[in-house]
């Protein structure tokens, strides 16, 4: 996915009236980007990028359509480029005296959480996990300096509190559990590669 001044999702219980949303949303506004898809447990997500007025544009659309099915969304009118390149399955090695974790109920609200933290603080943006694999939650990891850590994982949980499942900062991890978070993070892959 380009880089896009803006992005937006919205996250629905319905796959037809996602699909149905996606397609009104698409239909309104001139977008650069649009993706949808099914992710566990039975959600439908459209993402959408471009220029900041066609994204709200195309957002309002969708709240229409999408009204009754809406789980959650979200607006990012000047998205991070480190949240980019984490939702497209970019993955940053582990550095720094802290590790911060924030797991949340949805997608949206990881994704919101993650911009928040990332703006908010001298940090790294190490991963994001979203839905599958999850029961439909998410939960980012942040590294850097305890101090920073802690503000990003503060603010990023400030952003989307009623989502938040919980969060924590560890200061010095330790080796051997920063390699299980390096690899895929699902355990039955760790047990099958013998990892």
């Amino acid at each position: 996915m380009p880089m896009q001044p803006a992005i937006a999702l919205l996250e629905f219980d319905s796959i037809a009236v996602g699909i149905e949303t996606g397609d009104a949303m698409v239909k309104r506004a001139p977008l650069d980007v649009i993706k949808a898809g099914t992710v566990h447990p039975g959600k439908y997500l459209v993402l959408i990028g471009g220029r900041v007025a066609d994204v709200e544009e195309a957002l309002d659309a969708g709240r229409s359509t999408g009204a009754g099915h809406l789980i959650d969304e979200m607006l990012l009118p000047d998205v991070h480029d480190d949240v980019v390149a984490a939702l497209v399955g970019g993955r940053e090695s582990g550095t720094g005296e802290a590790l911060g974790i924030v797991e949340t109920t949805t997608v949206a609200a990881i994704i919101e959480a993650a911009d928040a933290g990332v703006k908010g603080a001298s940090v790294t943006l190490r991963e994001i996990r979203m839905a599958d694999g999850l029961g439909g939650k998410g939960y980012l990891l942040f590294s850097g300096p305890v101090a920073e850590v802690e503000a990003a994982v503060e603010i990023g949980t400030g952003r989307v509190d009623e989502q938040v499942v919980a969060s924590r900062v560890i200061a010095q991890i330790h080796e051997e559990m920063d390699e299980n978070l390096l690899d895929d993070g699902r355990f039955r892959k760790l047990l099958k590669d013998g990892s």
